[in-house]
């Protein structure tokens, strides 16, 4: 069943009250042992509407599985055959020929020399039986992989937690999946370092007493180690003043206002840009450029949006269009074949990259190809030939594809900080960036500078990945992204 991640709902109905479904309750026998209170949360901590919400949803897709399971076992059953109708058994004959291949043991022999004769005679024949009717060769068994489907773990604090999002943004129990389940227990993890650095001194500044000047000012100091930037700091601790001195603030009010805050902070470039959700057009081609310097995995995370692609449904190719670093090519290439996509290189040394982009988009023309994803060489903002070499590969795609949907997109180490803020603001002007993907959010201590990047660079953030994995990238939600940045 094909999942498409680029028409996933992006902006949230009611974050407030989950709201369960109303259709038809799954299997009873799924709910009860399914989905028993998780250990490590106490009710006092989850809204029992969101608990109960998580129950109903694991219970279902529990309810899924076992008859993806049973659906799958039933298919991998060989199909009996046709009994043929039962003929007369003759009568057991003495065969005079088999009677003649098989020697009777001679008159005289000793007790021990007529078993050993009776021995060989049985090994002779179990050879030649093996000899008439080969063995089935073995198959071996697959190697897990990354791409394995996700399945469904136990219900415990993630899979609560998890739910309570897709809850929050108004998603019905019918309309989520084990791949949104998983991929934010994936992101919430993927977060971890950047807030256990944030958010438990958050939670000890803010303490249990209303908010005060003085809170605000610890409250500015973490927001910029964390790499959120300078104006994006400003900007909220203006609006928390004016909140503050409007009325009396409480603790749980002000993290429910700062998450408000951030959350505008990120969706103010992707509203500015009129897409919410970037995805492939159907019916024209799409191009998107990967760009960004040396290091930052443009490579990896071609192959992931790849990889996406393919499971969203659409046909995509690769331009493997760095050809200056050494192996570049064929670490395209294994990408390519771990998802099934075909890459167009060029196998001589320092091929020209625009050649190498004139006979994809060819290609992708002739095959219809919904997206074709170029992997350009890493460079430095601040090197001027290497960026007018990305500007004649956009004139090539320009001129062969005038009517095809271009996108240049950054990619950024999150690891990085400001360092990549500087990089973001650099490449926005002598590439003609259109948005942004953040990357090693789970190496990192700094997820932070996404804030910076839209706030500062005014680049809407695309795509985020939290892991090393083929499935770690996934379309950005700003409300997702906030959540597990000050998640408890």
């Amino acid at each position: 069943m094909v999942y498409d991640w680029f028409n996933r709902s992006a902006d949230p109905q009611n974050p407030q009250d989950p709201q369960p479904e109303q259709a038809a309750e799954p299997p009873a026998q799924d709910q009860a042992p399914a989905a028993p209170t998780p250990a490590a949360a106490e009710p006092s901590d989850i809204d029992q509407d969101a608990l109960d919400w998580a129950r109903q949803a694991y219970a279902r897709l529990k309810a899924q599985q076992e008859a993806q399971k049973q659906e799958a076992a039933a298919a991998a059953e060989p199909q009996p055959k046709p009994t043929p109708p039962a003929e007369p058994t003759p009568v057991s004959t003495p065969d005079p020929v088999q009677a003649a291949k098989i020697p009777e043991p001679a008159a005289g022999l000793s007790l021990l020399e007529q078993a050993a004769a009776q021995r060989a005679q049985r090994q002779q024949e179990q050879l030649e039986r093996a000899i008439e009717t080969p063995a089935a060769p073995v198959e071996p068994t697959p190697a897990a992989t990354d791409e394995a489907a996700p399945s469904l773990g136990d219900f415990d604090e993630d899979f609560t937690w998890s739910a309570e999002v897709l809850a929050a943004q108004g998603r019905q129990l019918s309309d989520i999946s084990l791949e949104e389940i998983d991929w934010l227990g994936r992101l919430r993890r993927g977060m971890e370092k950047t807030r256990q650095g944030f958010v438990t001194q958050l939670l000890d500044t803010l303490g249990d007493d209303p908010l005060t000047p003085e809170v605000l000012d610890d409250l500015e100091s973490l927001l910029l180690r964390a790499d959120v930037g300078v104006q994006a700091t400003d900007q909220v601790l203006e609006a928390l003043r004016k909140r503050l001195n409007e009325e009396v603030v409480e603790p749980e009010e002000g993290i429910r206002f700062l998450k408000d805050q951030l959350k505008g902070l990120l969706d103010q470039p992707i509203k500015a840009s009129g897409t919410a959700l970037l995805a492939p057009e159907r019916g024209r081609l799409n191009v998107w450029l990967m760009v960004g310097v040396n290091g930052v995995g443009k490579t990896t995370t071609l192959g992931k949006l790849a990889n996406l692609a393919i499971r969203s449904g659409y046909s995509c190719l690769i331009a493997a269009a760095d050809t200056f670093r050494a192996a570049a090519v064929q670490q395209v290439q294994v990408w390519g074949e771990r998802s099934g996509v075909t890459v167009v290189s060029n196998p001589s040394a320092n091929a020209d990259p625009a050649a190498v982009v004139y006979d994809a988009i060819g290609a992708a023309q002739a095959k219809g190809t919904d997206l074709v994803l170029v992997d350009t060489a890493g460079r430095l903002q601040t090197k001027h030939n290497l960026m007018e070499e990305l500007t004649k590969v956009r004139r090539i795609v320009d001129k062969l594809a005038p009517d095809a949907e271009v996108q240049s997109l950054l990619v950024l180490d999150a690891s990085q900080g400001q360092n990549g803020l500087k990089q973001a603001m650099a490449f926005a002007q002598a590439a003609g960036l259109t948005g942004v993907v953040l990357t090693k959010l789970d190496g990192s201590s700094r997820g932070g500078v996404a804030l910076a990047v839209s706030s500062e660079a005014g680049l809407p953030i695309r795509f985020i990945g939290a892991g090393e994995g083929i499935r770690d990238l996934r379309p950005f939600n700003s409300f997702e992204f906030v959540e597990a940045l000050l998640a408890k």
